[in-house]
């Protein structure tokens, strides 16, 4: 028998059951099913554990339902993620997800705090499954990606990098204000062409002034070069691991699923809703603080003051105090 969880508490932490079957999984490309059909469910996967009792910043069943649980075959393995493996069925790693949920919680504070101080971070993914999340969460918190093919020296070359994005702003004005009027139509032809490929390849960093705080990478594997350069620059990496990946080359790892669509949009949405808490601390709105004084850091971005507004109008109704205060306190300007 199976425990029932109590009304109101969050499937936060799991015991592992040794029913588990991962049956059929032959490829990476199967990874992502449920591991039974029918009405079995998941129910001989996991059972909940509610020692914790706290909301967790993602919950186990969110965790189960995008499949991040699944590993690689038996045979594709990096034997440095054996700590981070509960065990195997039918050929298939099953990942421990109550070290998945520990390592979230540790690479999601990181990942405030970096933003809570100004940093910035890059979010990497490039193959098919993470290319829409990467480019959908990033955008959503004003953060700079990539999210097609990686360009060898991105980090380690910026500047060069930052001179093509000078050039990419300039044949987009070009485009804009009738630059391209008077050529030939072949010459219009070269510059538009030119400037759709690095549009393509580098629209996602268009403002990324300097090298960012710190990365997020879905499949270190597939991104060795990008992962590559910022160890070599010093720059922190938070990233997936999947059970072929090695775990000495990732700074905040979190064990889980990088070839599933699900898990790799999931937790992606995690490390964004990171960034906007941290934004949201950077003006003192999600703990209360006052808010800085005028011209104390730097101005607040156009994208960061939008989530600060929508974040302000969605808290009053929370905020309102059980008993009466005086209404007509305001504060100074």
């Amino acid at each position: 028998m199976f425990p029932r969880r109590p009304v109101g508490v969050p499937c936060s932490a799991v015991s592992f059951s040794k029913e588990c079957s991962a049956a059929e999984h032959q490829d990476t490309a199967h990874r992502s099913r449920p591991l039974t059909s029918g009405n079995e469910g998941r129910r001989g996967v996991y059972n909940c554990n509610y020692e914790r009792g706290i909301m967790a910043v993602v919950t186990m069943k969110q965790l189960l339902d995008s499949g991040a649980h699944f590993g690689h075959q038996t045979r594709r393995w990096n034997p440095k993620m054996k700590r981070f493996i509960f065990t195997d069925r039918n050929g298939i790693y099953i990942i421990d997800l109550q070290q998945t949920l520990t390592y979230i919680d540790k690479a999601y504070e990181f990942v405030k705090e970096t933003v809570a101080h100004g940093g910035t971070v890059l979010f990497v993914g490039t193959k098919k499954q993470a290319q829409e999340s990467i480019a959908e969460e990033a955008t959503r918190v004003g953060m700079p990606y990539v999210n097609q093919r990686w360009l060898g020296g991105m980090l380690t070359n910026f500047q060069t990098v930052h001179k093509r994005l000078q050039r990419m702003k300039e044949l987009e004005t070009m485009e804009q204000t009738g630059g391209f009027e008077g050529r030939t139509k072949k010459e219009i032809l070269m510059l538009t062409r030119e400037k759709n490929k690095l549009e393509r390849t580098l629209g996602g960093i268009r403002d990324m002034a300097k090298v960012p705080s710190a990365i997020w990478v879905v499949d270190t594997n597939k991104e060795h070069i990008a992962v590559g350069e910022a160890r070599k620059l010093g720059i922190p990496v938070i990233a997936i691991l999947d059970t072929n990946c090695d775990p000495d080359l990732v700074d905040y790892p979190i064990p889980g699923n990088d070839d599933a669509i699900r898990s790799a949009a999931l937790l992606t949405k995690v490390v964004a809703s990171a960034v906007a808490e941290g934004v949201q601390a950077r003006a003192g709105v999600a703990t209360g603080d006052a808010k800085p004084e005028a011209g104390a850091g730097e101005p607040l971005a156009e994208w960061e003051q939008e989530l600060l507004e929508s974040a302000t109008v969605a808290t009053p109704a929370a905020e309102a105090p059980a008993t009466e205060a005086p209404a007509t306190e305001t504060p100074e300007a």
